[in-house]
């Protein structure tokens, strides 16, 4: 399909999502009941990820700045710089682009394939039936709940990324503690807090809304659910990561 015809019908789509949901109590349930599935249920996967990324991006980057000193022997190189280089890479990208990434394919996939479901299953044609704003119905509260719960696991992955490139300078004595905390102070900014706070919110809005605009415009059976999960995961990374520069390059 054409990706103007596309980017029409999405943004045709938005227009439905934030109309005032007609079931308040409904709506709150709702909203919890993602906000459970996307929170508590992604957080081992972030935790995982996030301590093993910063412990290897740690050791990683302790190797190369070594190596590539030349004059400096590997005792007497300030690996503070190291430090310096895993809180900034991190904050700016580590937790926010690589943790959504990884959420795209567990939340957008998700998503994506139970809205399918639902249309194809004529679920939604019921909704419109009985008079409700069926779009609405079924995409604000996941949106809503991604906006909420997203940006808290992106501030979890970024503290757990530090905390494990902490871990691996201690256990692999590439480096000592002080060394590694005064890289990580000395290289804080605070614009660096806000950048990931701007990508935390957009990609949170990205992974849920693209995920709900694939799987409401789901047709056939079973195996295209399937395939308006993946379609939405490969959508979602690519926006991702124009976004991704775009936020860079305003902000920075």
């Amino acid at each position: 399909m054409n990706i103007f015809s596309e980017v029409g019908r999405y943004i045709l789509f938005m227009r439905y999502v934030f109309k005032r949901p007609e079931r308040g109590r409904v709506f709150w349930n709702m909203l919890v009941r993602e906000m459970n599935l996307m929170g508590v249920d992604s957080l081992v996967v972030v935790i995982l990820i996030a301590t093993i990324t910063g412990a290897v991006t740690t050791v990683q980057t302790a190797s190369q700045l070594a190596s590539d000193s030349g004059i400096l022997p590997p005792s007497l190189f300030p690996m503070a710089i190291v430090g310096s280089v895993v809180g900034s890479s991190s904050v700016l990208e580590l937790a926010p682009t690589i943790t959504c990434l990884v959420l795209a394919g567990k939340i957008g996939a998700n998503i994506a394939s139970e809205i399918g479901n639902m249309k194809v299953s004529e679920q939604i044609d019921a909704y419109e039936v009985m008079g409700i704003n069926s779009i609405g119905f079924v995409s604000f509260p996941k949106i809503l709940a991604g906006i909420i719960v997203i940006p808290c696991l992106i501030i979890i992955s970024n503290f757990l990324l530090i905390f494990g490139g902490l871990i691996a300078a201690k256990l692999t004595g590439i480096m000592t503690m002080d060394e590694y905390v005064t890289g990580l102070r000395s290289s804080f900014v605070p614009l660096y807090a806000k950048v990931l706070m701007v990508k935390s919110v957009v990609f949170s809005f990205i992974i849920t809304s693209l995920s709900c605009f694939q799987g409401y415009f789901t047709t056939g059976g079973a195996l295209e659910v399937g395939e308006a999960g993946t379609k939405a995961v490969t959508k979602i990374c690519v926006t991702i990561l124009l976004f991704d520069l775009i936020i860079a390059k305003l902000l920075l």
